[in-house]
C-alpha cells in the first residue's frame, strides 16, 4: 500500500514539472500571447511568476484574472518587491492616481487634491489649494499687528523729510512648523520725519 502511494506522488511530482517545464518552454517560444519576462505563464491566466527585476501585475476581466511582467506598475497601483515574487498592488483609493502604500496616495486624479495621502474634491477647513501642484496646504492664523515702528531713513529718525515705519505680526510656532501658507506678516508705509536733528544727528534704537 505504501508503494502505491509513493508511486502515486512521485507521478503527481514529475507531472508537475512536465507543466512547468511545457509552461517554460512555451513562453521563452513565443507560442503564448503577453508573456514577455513571463518565468512560468499559464494559457488561460497568462503570467504567473515573473523575471526577478519585474513586476507580477494581476488584473481583472469580469471573473478572469490575468497575470502581466511589467517593469514598473501603472497608475493606480505601488510596487512592493519580495524575497519569490515583485507584485504591484492597487491603491485603495480609486481616485488615487499614484501612492506610496496602499492607504497613503503620493498624487491624485484630475479634479481631486492631495491632503496628507489622502484625495479630496475640495479642500478640507483649514487648508488652501496650491496652484499648479493640486495639493492642499494649512493656513494659518497670525497674531495682531504690533504698534509701527519709528519713522526712519537709512536707520535715522530725523535729517529726512519722508521715510519709513513697519509693523508686524507673530504666526504661531506650530504653523511654522508645518511650513504652512501664511497671509502678510509684514507692512510699510510712508512717514513724515523731522526735518532737523537737535543736538545733531541721532540713530534709530535697535
Amino acid at each position: 500500500m505504501q508503494w502505491i502511494i509513493f508511486m502515486l506522488l512521485l507521478f503527481i511530482s514529475s507531472m508537475e514539472m512536465l507543466t512547468q517545464n511545457r509552461w517554460k518552454k512555451q513562453a521563452s517560444a513565443g507560442l503564448l500571447e503577453n508573456c514577455t519576462g513571463c518565468v512560468l505563464c499559464s494559457e488561460d491566466n497568462g503570467c504567473i511568476t515573473c523575471h526577478h527585476r519585474l513586476f507580477l501585475l494581476i488584473w481583472r476581466d469580469g471573473i478572469r484574472q490575468y497575470g502581466m511582467c511589467v517593469h514598473t506598475c501603472p497608475p493606480g497601483y505601488f510596487g512592493v518587491r519580495g524575497l519569490e515574487v515583485n507584485r504591484c498592488t492597487k491603491c485603495r483609493s480609486p481616485s488615487c492616481e499614484s501612492c506610496f502604500s496602499r492607504d497613503f496616495c503620493m498624487k491624485c486624479k484630475d479634479k481631486f487634491y492631495l491632503y496628507k495621502g489622502q484625495c479630496f474634491r475640495q479642500c478640507p477647513p483649514g487648508t488652501a489649494a496650491q496652484p499648479g501642484t493640486r495639493e492642499c496646504q494649512e493656513t494659518c492664523e497670525p497674531g495682531p499687528w504690533s504698534e509701527w515702528s519709528a519713522c526712519t531713513h537709512e536707520s535715522r529718525t530725523c535729517g529726512c523729510k519722508w521715510g519709513v515705519e513697519t509693523r508686524v505680526r507673530e504666526v504661531p510656532e506650530a504653523a511654522r512648523d508645518e511650513g504652512t501658507a501664511c497671509p502678510t506678516l509684514l507692512e510699510t508705509r510712508r512717514c513724515r520725519m523731522k526735518k532737523h536733528c537737535p543736538g545733531g544727528e541721532h540713530r534709530a534704537a535697535g
